[in-house]
């Protein structure tokens, strides 16, 4: 039988999340659904017995990003290449199923960003076959920040050309344990400002504009899976004419 590891976070409200991506949620009781029940016109008497009606719940917020998620070249850029960029709902399913990739980048420090070097030196180390058509998962380890105010402002970040590397070596979707592709988004503005750079925000993500490719971002889980032999299952919801969408990413390990 496979062994099914489940690479996303919960979605539920966390406070400690930046105001802008908080999820909020309402649960319904299973009573609450009883006068709506008599409304559609089945009396009281006529109910199930010991049944007062169903449980539900409201999606009150939630952003496309708020959680673990895929981002469509949408995203990132009107247009990919000078073609119009692809809606989530848009994606190639074809792209959200295939052999997993983990590459362990989680000696890199904060605010270092993980380079093409990092990446064939992983590649050397564990001797992995990287193959186009594959879901590379680059572990950092900062999904141990998930659920705390310091999630968004830690950890390290796909340059621009090591993103660029892996699509060139057909690679369409990527993914990330941390906040996001790139290093920290306030590092990044603090940086730009600082050096009156504009080449510096957004790096990763921008790629886009001339290579089509999706990521993942905050993945959880990473630690438990082995470097290649899984496969990878990132479906998104069809959500039309979305940048992003959540989506239950999982690993299936054969045993």
């Amino acid at each position: 039988m496979p062994r099914i590891i489940d690479l996303s976070k919960p979605i539920q409200f966390n406070a400690q999340d930046p105001w802008f991506m908080r999820v909020k949620i309402k649960h319904k009781a299973h009573s609450s659904a009883r006068w709506l029940i008599r409304f559609l016109g089945l009396p009281f008497r006529l109910f199930p017995p010991g049944f007062s009606g169903w449980a539900d719940d409201t999606i009150k917020h939630m952003g496309v990003h708020a959680t673990t998620h895929i981002d469509a070249p949408w995203h990132y850029f009107p247009t990919v290449a000078g073609q119009p960029a692809k809606t989530i709902d848009q994606v190639p399913l074809d792209w959200c199923y295939g052999d997993g990739l983990k590459l362990d980048m989680t000696h890199k420090a904060d605010f270092d960003p993980i380079t093409v070097d990092d990446l064939n030196a992983e590649l050397a180390r564990t001797k992995a076959v990287l193959r186009p058509g594959m879901i590379v998962l680059i572990q950092t380890g900062r999904d141990r920040f998930n659920g705390t105010k310091e999630f968004a402002e830690v950890g390290t970040g796909m340059s621009k050309e090591a993103t660029e590397w892996l699509i060139d070596q057909g690679i369409k979707i990527m993914g990330i344990d941390q906040w996001g592709w790139d290093l920290p988004l306030r590092y990044m503005i603090e940086q730009a400002k600082t050096t009156h750079n504009p080449d510096l925000f957004w790096e990763g993500h921008l790629v886009g504009r001339e290579k089509e490719y999706c990521h993942i971002e905050q993945l959880v889980n990473l630690g438990a899976l082995p470097v290649s032999g899984f496969k990878v299952c990132v479906f998104p919801l069809k959500i039309v004419g979305a940048s992003a969408a959540p989506a239950r990413v999982v690993a299936i390990l054969e045993e």
